[in-house]
């Protein structure tokens, strides 16, 4: 999908040409959703400005992701970054690329995004050269959405924090009970809520990256952008460098609630193995009676005995008691 932008009177309007649009030699912004290679074939061909490809945007490498080409007008830039889609299944990353020269912008992304969306109908007074103000502004509202979400993530850390810190554990008499299994289910809700966080902090931190790569690359490049442009790079360069310091310390307090959460597991786990370490321990001299008097020998002074059995019964009774009563007076029951 092809959306493109002119300037009218100060304020971006979408023109209403039917896709493909007609004019894209008059539109200050392109803004090319999900394309195939004819629809990057046309905006190319309407701009006369090389696009890259999804595979293009992908490369990992600053010489890939940040490129400029000289024109007559002024250098030609073409970058690119991770973006962050929310799905219902969690958040992914998903390529942006930007082609900015002084006349125009063209951004290509690969799903849809609420502040696209949302940008052009901001109003706000615009500046000169427009194809940069406008970046900019994309710029920074990106940077205001990602500062939201972790926000949001913040919260979500604090709640899982207070949970895993109030979480009172099971008396033992109820250990095997329903208490001990709803006690276990949250405890793994709380394994996958920190694996998701963390996810999400990183698809974040990564896209922060991008940002704190293309903005000291375009103020350092685009030898035609105003002061007024710099200065406003900077500002989003600052925030973006506060942000990722934030970011380290939200990975760190996943980090220390995931540790604390498995150490509850394994709490809860060697209980349960120190039980049946003790049922066993218990129940080695009772079996031990009972293989010896199980014997098929003639010669087993008891085994005439008119009480024999209830001699043999008790033994077993007394061997399997004593050991239990001892492990309570040390406090391991």
């Amino acid at each position: 999908m092809i959306q493109s932008y002119v300037d009218r009177d100060g304020k971006l309007g979408q023109t209403n040409d039917s896709v493909p649009p007609r004019h894209l030699a008059d539109a200050v912004w392109v803004d090319v959703v999900s394309p195939d290679a004819d629809e990057l074939a046309l905006v190319a061909a309407g701009t006369r400005l090389s696009l890259p490809s999804e595979a293009d945007l992908l490369e990992i490498e600053s010489s890939s992701r940040l490129s400029a080409v000289p024109s007559p007008t002024g250098d030609v830039l073409t970058l690119s970054m991770p973006l962050v889609q929310m799905t219902p299944d969690g958040g992914r990353a998903v390529p942006l690329g930007v082609v900015l020269s002084p006349e125009r912008l063209i951004t290509i992304r690969f799903a849809p995004s609420q502040v696209f969306q949302n940008f052009a109908t901001r109003q706000r007074e615009p500046a000169e050269p427009r194809s940069a103000d406008i970046l900019i502004g994309l710029l920074e509202a990106i940077v205001d959405r990602q500062a939201d979400a972790l926000e949001g993530m913040r919260g979500e850390i604090d709640r899982l924090s207070h949970r895993i810190f109030h979480l009172k554990l099971s008396p033992e008499g109820e250990r095997a009970g329903a208490k001990r299994r709803e006690q276990e289910s949250e405890l793994r809700e709380m394994v996958s809520a920190l694996g998701r966080l963390y996810d999400s902090v990183s698809l974040v931190r990564d896209s922060q990256l991008g940002i704190a790569r293309i903005v000291p690359y375009v103020a350092a490049t685009a030898g035609w952008l105003p002061k007024t442009m710099t200065a406003r790079l900077k500002v989003i360069a600052r925030d973006v460098g506060s942000l990722n310091e934030f970011i380290t310390h939200m990975t760190d307090k996943v980090q220390f609630v995931l540790d604390a959460t498995l150490g509850l597991i394994n709490i809860a786990q060697n209980d349960l193995m120190k039980v049946l370490t003790i049922v066993s321990v218990i129940g080695i001299p009772p079996t031990l009676i009972a293989g010896i008097y199980g014997m098929n020998f003639v010669n087993i002074p008891e085994l005439h005995w008119h009480f024999g059995y209830a001699y043999g019964l008790g033994l077993i009774l007394l061997t399997g008691i004593a050991p239990l009563l001892w492990f309570r007076r040390k406090g391991w029951l």
